[in-house]
């Protein structure tokens, strides 16, 4: 790349997001260019949307399930299920997000499913739900959940899990940084929660993702 190709690219994605990565080239004393560390944080956020796609699919059907076989194909509508909800009257509000969405969608649960945000299906993973759902529906809908762990143990890992990718998942939505991050962590906990619902699912994903072929070739 000859110097006026780096400097108009340079100019065009902006002095202060170049700032980052140039730092992070001169911290590390290493090879590699700025514009080389950006290229490769762009490949490795676009390498995990596939796995990112394919563990917030599987999660959020798994939860949909749960509470099929606890309030029927309509839970969505069940006013029983929605009262069960948190509604802080500040921040993010899980009845009030449902609520939209049975409002707007016209189509049946799916339709409400794939319109309710991460931290939705996030929230269900939280200690209130401990008996309402998990103690009741994990070992049908999460069949790789351990036998011998207590139920709420699973279930506040799940979370866990959850808001690990929930973080790198927003930034990878507003490009940001991530090369810093633990990444074959991230890709773990993806893995893992694929695997509670099939393992067969998460072998074929592990399969069909580009993530860790680029963790291993890293700018030097």
């Amino acid at each position: 790349m000859t110097m006026q190709i780096e400097d108009a690219v340079k100019r065009a994605l902006s002095a202060d997001r170049m700032g980052t990565y140039e730092n992070a080239v001169a911290r590390l004393d290493t090879r590699s260019t700025p514009l080389e560390l950006y290229l490769w944080n762009a490949r490795i956020s676009a390498a995990f949307l596939v796995p990112l796609h394919i563990g917030e699919v599987v999660i959020r059907n798994a939860v949909s399930d749960a509470l099929t076989r606890i309030h029927g194909p309509r839970w969505p509508w069940v006013q029983g299920f929605a009262d069960s909800l948190p509604s802080p009257s500040s921040g993010y509000n899980p009845r009030r997000e449902l609520q939209r969405a049975t409002t707007r969608c016209s189509h049946g649960t799916a339709q409400v499913v794939s319109t309710l945000s991460f931290v939705f299906w996030q929230k269900m993973f939280t200690q209130r739900f401990d008996v309402r759902v998990w103690s009741r529906c994990m070992g049908t809908v999460l069949p790789g959940a351990s036998e011998a762990a207590p139920r709420h143990v699973t279930r506040a890992r799940i979370h866990n899990d959850l808001e690990q990718i929930r973080r790198l998942r927003n930034r990878i939505a507003h490009h940001e940084p991530i090369f810093a991050r633990a990444l074959d962590e991230d890709f773990a906990a993806i893995q893992r929660l694929v695997a509670l619902r099939c393992t067969r699912t998460a072998d074929w994903m592990a399969g069909h993702q580009a993530v860790t072929p680029l963790l291993r070739n890293r700018p030097p």
